[in-house]
């Protein structure tokens, strides 16, 4: 993996997670129909945050007319893995089996528990 990637505040990562839910090149409506479900916004707060992400490097903004299109830089898949890194890291200092009784302690039913261990199991985790 390239370097780590920043982590996002909480607004803007709900955006990011909208976007990425998207069908790219998103709208603004489009963003703001899947916020909608979970985190409604105002129009102007979402269009700052939209602002604050093409400038983080996270989306890009193509003016078309008076229509913006929207567009992830990052995938989702590259920030959660930059972020459990970054989690693993700080939080765990490295050290596999903190991380694994934190799992253990988090809540996770012995079935998330089975199905982890599968995925372990199987070479795909």
């Amino acid at each position: 993996m390239k370097e780590t990637i920043r982590r996002l505040p909480d607004a803007e990562q709900e955006v990011m997670q909208a976007l990425w839910a998207c069908n790219v090149p998103a709208t603004r409506a489009d963003i703001e129909e899947i916020l909608f479900q979970t985190h409604p916004m105002a129009m102007t707060t979402l269009l700052t945050l939209l602002t604050r992400l093409q400038e983080k490097g996270f989306i890009t903004i193509e003016k078309n007319g008076r229509r913006s299109y929207y567009t992830p830089c990052i995938s989702q898949d590259e920030y959660l893995a930059s972020q459990s890194k970054s989690f693993f890291q700080k939080l765990c200092g490295g050290n596999v089996s903190v991380f694994a009784n934190a799992l253990c302690d988090s809540g996770l039913t012995k079935e998330e528990i089975a199905e982890l261990r599968d995925l372990l199991d199987r070479g795909e985790l």
